[in-house]
C-alpha cells in the first residue's frame, strides 16, 4: 500500500490521502484535533486501510475517534463509512437530514454508482456496508457540534451538488469543509504555480442555481480557508468562488449545445476538455501533464450530471 504521510494543515488539522481511484491527491480524510477526535469524509472502502494507517502515523488509536462526518453520501466522499465505522467502536457517523437513510440502506447508492462507474464499480467501491441506524447523528441546516471546550462546529445546508449535502464551518482556523458544492480543486498544478477549481456537476442532483446560492452562504462567514472535498486546502478563497462561478455558466451553456445537437456526455465532456485545456495550455502547461488524464475522467462524469439536469429542466418547462 503506497501510504504518504498525512498533511500538517495547521490549526489542529491534518489531511490523510486516500488514493481514491488508486491515485494521490483525489479524496482524503481531514483529522480535527481537537479534543473530541474527528474526522471529516471517509472515501470509499478501498480508502479505509489509508484511513487506519494515517491515524497510526498520527498517534491515534481507532477507538479515539468519536465523530466522522460525512458532507454527502456519494460513495467516494461516505462509501467506507460502514466499513470503517466497524473499525471505530466509539465513533457516531454525522450526515444530512436527507442522507441518512442511504447510509442505513445504501442499496440506491449502490444501484446508482454502478449505472455511472459500470464494470469498475467492485474494484472502486467494494464493498458497501451499512451504518446501524443507533449510530447516526443527524444535523440539519444551522444546527452545531461541540467537539472541544473552544470549538462548536457549525452545518450549513449546501446543496448544488446534492440535495444531502451540508458543509461544516470550523471556527478555529475560520475555514469551510465543502465537499463538491465549492469545486474541485486540482493540487497537481501546485507546482506550477497554478489554482485550478472546476465545478463538481455529477448526476443526480447537480443545480446550479442552487450551487451559486450555497457559494453566497459560504461568503457571509468571511472564511480564511476551504477545504475541499477534492483535494486539499486553499487560503484562496475568493478565487475559489471567482472560478466556479465563472466556469458554471460555460459548463452549462456547453451543455445546451450539445443537447440541441442530439449529441451525448462523451461530445459534451470532449468539448469541456478542451475549453479547460486552453485556459491552461494559455497558463504554459503542456498537453501531456498528469492533469488533464484527471480533468478526462472529472469531466466525463460532470457532463453526465448536466446533461441529467437539463433533460429535467426541459422536462419541467
Amino acid at each position: 500500500m503506497n501510504t504518504k504521510e498525512p498533511l500538517d494543515l495547521g490549526q489542529r488539522i491534518h489531511l490523510i490521502d486516500g488514493f481514491d481511484l488508486g491515485m494521490p491527491e483525489r479524496t482524503g480524510t481531514y483529522v480535527i484535533a481537537d479534543e473530541e477526535l474527528t474526522l471529516i469524509e471517509t472515501g470509499p472502502s478501498p480508502s479505509v486501510p489509508y484511513i487506519r494507517e494515517g491515524l497510526a502515523k498520527l498517534g491515534y488509536s481507532l477507538e479515539q475517534v468519536k465523530y466522522i462526518i460525512v458532507t454527502h453520501i456519494h460513495l467516494d466522499h461516505a462509501g467506507g463509512a460502514g466499513l470503517f465505522m466497524q473499525e471505530c467502536p466509539n465513533a457516531k457517523i454525522v450526515v444530512h437530514p436527507k442522507g441518512a437513510r442511504h447510509l442505513v440502506d445504501p442499496s440506491r447508492l449502490i444501484e446508482g454508482a454502478k449505472a455511472v462507474y459500470r464494470e469498475q464499480f467492485d474494484s472502486l467501491f467494494d464493498p458497501i456496508v451499512p451504518v446501524p441506524e443507533e449510530r447516526l447523528l443527524i444535523r440539519a441546516d444551522g444546527e452545531t457540534l461541540a467537539i472541544g471546550p473552544a470549538c462548536t462546529l457549525e452545518f450549513l445546508d449546501s446543496p448544488g451538488h446534492a440535495n444531502h449535502h451540508f458543509s461544516i464551518y470550523d471556527p478555529v482556523s475560520k475555514g469551510m469543509f465543502t465537499g463538491d458544492t465549492a469545486g474541485v480543486h486540482y493540487p497537481q498544478l501546485k507546482k506550477e504555480g497554478l489554482h485550478l477549481v472546476l465545478p463538481s456537476t455529477s448526476p443526480n442532483q447537480f443545480d446550479p442555481e442552487k450551487m451559486l446560492h450555497s457559494i453566497a452562504g459560504y461568503r457571509e462567514y468571511n472564511l480564511n480557508r476551504i477545504y475541499f472535498g477534492h483535494f486539499g486546502m486553499t487560503d484562496q478563497v475568493e478565487d475559489v468562488y471567482r472560478q466556479v462561478t465563472a466556469w458554471l455558466p460555460v459548463f452549462v451553456s456547453e451543455g445546451e449545445a450539445v443537447m440541441a445537437a442530439g449529441l451525448g456526455f462523451e461530445e459534451l465532456a470532449s468539448r469541456l476538455l478542451n475549453r479547460v485545456m486552453d485556459d491552461l495550455q494559455t497558463a504554459g502547461i503542456s498537453k501531456q501533464h498528469e492533469v488533464f488524464g484527471i480533468l478526462k475522467l472529472d469531466l466525463e462524469v460532470c457532463s453526465m450530471g448536466i446533461l441529467d439536469y437539463l433533460q429535467k429542466r426541459a422536462q419541467n418547462g
